[in-house]
């Protein structure tokens, strides 16, 4: 391994580090971690990182023993004298509470994010944060990274012959409209009304889709009630396919059975969580491990990343 840096991992994200690792040509770092009776653990490198500049991956999705576990990750290598200490988070788990939207709530992305701070990072590498502001949140570099790169690919792989881009909820407005810009084709935007957090009330569609093949783009498919109605409303006013992109599959209680009776006829995701496809045979999964892997090389290199950018 290249002593300059070294790449660590916490439990739920080794299969996204174990890749990275391959393709930096790299070995992924020896950590042990100590789980008591009670629920508690304790994290600890089982070689030096004295002088090294470390690279943890763990995205921070539920339960929330995977954010506790790099803080004390980010902790041990302080305290072990890394010479810098770079959190890899693909998922940033609690980014929907990016503001006060109503009295008397907290703002957890900012309570994360000082958490992070105050554990030590020196960095934070990241994709497709619910809101873009969240960067904002850190006084440490921030490298957002997009899926974009590696979803681009596979829809043109897909030749469609009147593709339509679409937004789930006109908060992705500007993540569709990118997409909608790129490959020079129209938007369609859907208003909904909640009844209650993850609880979708009424849905109306802004623009056509009779006849087209709809390509719904979101950030995360959480419960899949969203999706799933959005989809069905897009084939019920004429679609001639609908399949959706989504970066990160929280895929929480009856997303799949949601899914599997939908409309949807793919539902392509990254592997910035892990998702057992055998789940769902609508779900297809695209690797984001290489991606990282190069970001965490120029980082090391002090070379742009910005070649990684499509929008």
């Amino acid at each position: 391994m290249n002593n300059s840096y070294k790449i660590f991992s916490g439990t739920k994200s080794r299969y996204l580090a174990e890749e990275m690792c391959k393709h930096l040509g790299v070995e992924l770092g020896k950590m042990n971690t100590i789980r008591f009776s009670d629920g508690e653990f304790e994290v600890s490198f089982e070689e030096s990182v004295r002088g090294c500049d470390v690279f943890l991956v763990q995205s921070t999705f539920p339960n929330s023993d995977n954010l506790m576990e790099l803080l004390l990750m980010i902790d041990a290598a302080k305290r072990a004298s890394a010479k810098s200490v770079v959190a890899v988070v693909p998922y940033f788990g609690w980014a929907r509470q990016d503001r006060k939207d109503k009295p008397r709530v907290s703002i957890a992305a900012k309570l994360v994010s000082d958490l992070l701070s105050a554990a030590g990072i020196d960095r934070l590498i990241t994709m497709d944060l619910h809101a873009d502001q969240i960067q904002g949140f850190f006084n440490v570099p921030v490298d957002h990274l997009y899926s974009s790169s590696v979803f681009v690919p596979y829809i043109s792989s897909l030749k469609l012959k009147d593709m339509v881009i679409a937004s789930p909820d006109v908060g992705g407005a500007k993540r569709a409209n990118s997409y909608a810009k790129y490959f020079d084709c129209p938007l369609v935007l859907c208003h909904k009304q909640r009844a209650k957090a993850n609880v979708v009330a009424d849905m109306t569609i802004i623009g056509d889709v009779k006849d087209k093949d709809v390509v719904l783009v979101d950030d995360m498919i959480d419960t899949a009630g969203t999706i799933c109605k959005a989809a069905d409303l897009m084939k019920e006013n004429g679609a001639r396919s609908v399949r959706c992109l989504t970066s990160h599959a929280l895929m929480s209680g009856p997303a799949v059975d949601r899914i599997n009776a939908s409309a949807l006829e793919e539902v392509i995701f990254t592997n910035s969580i892990p998702f057992d496809t055998a789940k769902c045979d609508k779900v297809s999964i695209i690797s984001i491990a290489e991606l990282f892997a190069n970001t965490i090389n120029c980082i090391n290199t002090n070379k742009p990343i910005s070649d990684f950018y499509l929008f």
